[in-house]
């Protein structure tokens, strides 16, 4: 039946609304869904009170309805944790979408306008990592995002005395100007302006104030010498405003090489600029917070021992291994404002947002003193978001048993393993998605696109101390309009509402399970050994400059093609020491008809020549950039062995007249007259990894015996591909096919793939910690 929502029905509040009902034999809160009555108060707040209800009960229902939705909360400081769109989405909406400016100003900041978000800053994809090439910054990209979000209604009017209706209008030309993208260089200041929407009808709609900012601002880009380099490159403009605003707030006679040596001074105006930005177009000075001014870098490290650095690159990888560890490197010691550890400390309500579970929250709880701090407050209500879905290359595999599916469980435990002293204080309750209201063909169309939910598996979620409440919390209308499943910025913000106000009047659970995986040290030492990214960008610049390519005279391909090829490997893969690139001179381009290598024991049509120090590659391989940096990656590996080799032979094995196989003879050379990466020991260690028998009376001499017809994969040829398959398992599937003998559990091998199993672990260990240095 329905129901007037009226003030006459409003009683002194939640704890008498729920009095009076504990009072009847049978309690209303019996008749609603779900068994916790929180998860029944937040479907009573979402879903309304349910239909064919006696007029008594209804009455009853919608008093508390009435109660928690009058719950007064503008005055409460809440700090929301995260990054990218899932922290923007919960904020105000997702700024990029296109459908955002249609309602702006909904989400957390429409009920709690005191609402600001501590961000991420490993984001290296996209816009962001073009301008990390450049200047000596944090990662924006995500700042920039939830900045746009976090736009106030309120502000706007009060900032420029502005009608809703004007509001929304300016909010719509920023978002179109913020959301700009150019992949050419923008020809004058004033080409921008109009392409990005500026100058047009913005200049009469947006305030006078917003306009000239916006306009000095992106003027800045184009005449600030520290600046011009950006234009170069393909970017979003919200970045660039954002890049902009910080400059402003630095004198001019400090240029970026000066800016790296003295990285105080441009951490001290980050927040300036961020601040100044925020104030301008109408959101709270401590709108968006990074939770370091030190730049920083993800490395995931998975249970096959690989370790891989770099969130976009991480994002993209299908290594078919679970993540066993995050590991977070600073360019120096991470340091938190003031700011920052303030909000925390004065916080009523915390919430981790949801998002990429290694690349979004684990990164901010590794800076020190930020877990601390929250689990300090101890008077805040702590929420956890989860995901919606899974995540390849993160969450499709459960470390805990990879044949079942990734389960709500296994995100907590993540957490629980990463943050340095484990989860305890930092939440107790897990807001999941309700999906018993969609439809079996949403999630089937998902399916098919890869993308599966993460489910809740309540009593493991329960023994490992956390309340997990199962709520309704996506778009209704975008899942009716456009099939898709999304958090509703609306509906979570009425979801924590409701819990605010239940929070003093519901006792403290009792919750029968405790956090039982292994927790992070607290005290773990953070690593420091990052370089700062425009830095070895340079660096990179500086050998490609100097490198020599050398073309067959029918190539197509130009010399400045190819060095642009190579700078994007190099920087793609942050793993490769600098010192590796000191053992190649040069690239040579070989004519298909003159290549002579002999490819009896493999398909790799590339090679380092010890003799001249050069890459050579076979010319059908410059055709494809996929297969031109497979070849390249290869042959950097196996330059590392340098001119290790004196000599190698291959003798026949000859009993009688029969030919037992082949005795394959490795002589190196003197350490003295060796140029190599590694020390003769760890030379040694790599050697016998690689199934080579040391002769016990000269050091220098190894020897491996091959079956009959049987092939092998001599020693410089399994660096190079071990090399390519450590930076990315996709580039050798030679390799790969070794490896997979790792994901088989050992009580189901026999001795010998035991052997097998352990040779290769250990391989992938000296890989990680004498080849790339982790």
């Amino acid at each position: 039946m329905e129901v007037k929502e009226t003030t006459e029905l409003v009683e002194s509040g939640v704890a008498e609304c729920l009095k009076q009902i504990d009072r009847k034999a049978l309690s209303p809160l019996d008749l609603l869904p779900h068994t916790d009555i929180r998860e029944k108060l937040v479907e009573l707040v979402l879903a309304g009170v349910p239909d064919g209800l006696p007029p008594e009960t209804a009455t009853d229902l919608q008093r508390v309805k009435n109660s928690l939705n009058q719950e007064p909360v503008s005055h409460l400081n809440v700090v929301v944790f995260g990054g990218g769109t899932g922290l923007s989405t919960i904020i105000g909406g997702d700024s990029r979408a296109e459908s955002w400016v249609n309602d702006p100003f909904q989400g957390l900041k429409a009920l709690f306008p005191k609402t600001r978000s501590i961000v991420c800053i490993t984001d290296d994809g996209g816009s962001t990592g073009e301008l990390l090439k450049d200047l000596p910054l944090i990662a924006l990209g995500d700042i920039r995002h939830v900045l746009l979000s976090s736009i106030q209604l309120a502000r706007l009017q009060e900032y420029y005395s502005l009608t809703e209706i004007e509001a929304a209008q300016c909010v719509k030309i920023l978002a179109r100007v913020f959301n700009h993208r150019f992949s050419e260089k923008p020809t004058s200041n004033t080409k921008l302006l109009h392409d990005c929407g500026l100058i047009g009808d913005a200049d009469t709609v947006l305030p006078a104030a917003i306009f000239g900012s916006l306009e000095r601002i992106i003027h800045k880009l184009f005449v600030d010498p520290r600046l011009q380099v950006t234009l170069n490159r393909p970017h979003c403009l919200g970045n660039l405003i954002l890049v902009s605003s910080i400059y402003e707030q630095i004198p001019a006679h400090f240029t970026n090489a000066a800016l790296i040596s003295e990285p105080d001074l441009i951490r001290q105006n980050i927040h300036r600029g961020i601040a100044s930005l925020c104030t301008i177009l109408g959101a709270d000075e401590h709108a968006v917070m990074p939770c370091t001014y030190v730049p920083a870098e993800l490395s995931l490290r998975y249970t096959n021992g690989v370790q891989v650095t770099g969130e976009h690159k991480s994002s993209e990888a299908r290594r078919g291994y679970p993540v066993d560890t995050v590991l977070i490197n600073f360019c120096a010691e991470p340091e938190v404002s003031d700011d920052v550890l303030g909000l925390i400390h004065n916080a009523d309500i915390m919430i981790m947002a949801p998002g990429s579970l290694y690349s979004s929250l684990v990164p901010i709880f590794q800076v020190p003193k930020i877990a601390e701090a929250v689990k300090n407050n101890r008077k805040a209500l702590k929420i956890l978001v989860s995901n919606l879905w899974v995540q390849a290359g993160e969450t499709d595999i459960s470390i805990y048993n990879p044949e079942r599916k990734f389960l709500l469980s296994d995100l907590l435990k993540a957490y629980e393993r990463n943050i340095p002293g484990g989860t305890g204080g930092l939440f107790d309750k897990v807001l999941c998605l309700s999906l018993k209201d969609v439809p079996a063909t949403v999630i089937q169309n998902y399916a098919v696109e890869g993308k599966i939910p993460i489910y809740l598996d309540r009593d493991e979620v329960r023994e490992q101390g956390i309340i997990p409440l199962e709520c309704g919390i996506y778009s209704r209308t975008a899942l009716r309009d456009d099939g898709v499943i999304r958090h509703d910025p609306k509906q979570f913000a009425l979801v924590v509402r409701t819990l605010w106000a239940i929070a003093s009047t519901l006792p403290v659970p009792l919750v029968s399970g405790s956090r039982k995986s292994q927790v992070v040290d607290p005290k773990r030492k953070y690593l420091t050994s990052m370089q700062v990214p425009c830095l070895r960008y340079t660096k990179i610049n500086e050998y490609l400059s100097g490198l020599r390519i050398e073309l067959s005279r029918n190539s197509h391909k130009k010399v400045d093609a190819i060095k642009q090829t190579l700078r994007e490997i190099l920087w793609t893969h942050k793993d490769i020491p600098m010192e590796h690139l000191l053992f190649v001179k040069g690239i040579q381009c070989i004519a298909d008809k003159k290549w002579k290598r002999n490819q009896n024991w493999d398909k790799v049509f590339s090679f380092y020549d010890p003799e001249d120090c050069m890459v050579k590659i076979r010319q059908d391989q410059f055709s494809s950039n996929v297969d031109f940096e497979i070849a390249f990656l290869v042959a950097l590996g196996q330059g590392l062995l340098g001119n290790y080799a004196a000599r190698k032979e291959i003798r026949p094995l000859v009993s009688g007249k029969s030919s037992l196989g082949k005795a394959y003879h490795l002589y190196l050379k003197p350490f003295s007259e060796r140029v190599c990466y590694f020390s003769d020991e760890a030379l040694a260690r790599y050697l016998i990894l690689a199934r080579m028998v040391p002769d016990s009376s000269d050091a220098t001499h190894f020897t491996r015996l091959v079956n009959g017809r049987e092939g092998f994969t001599p020693p410089g040829l399994l660096m190079g591909l071990t090399y390519a398959w450590y930076l990315d398992n996709r580039f050798a599937s030679h390799i790969e096919y070794k490896m997979a003998v790792m994901k088989i559990d050992p009580s189901d091998l026999i001795p010998e793939q035991v052997r097998m199993k352990s040779r290769r672990e250990r391989l992938t260990v000296f890989f990680r910690e004498m080849v790339f240095k982790h």
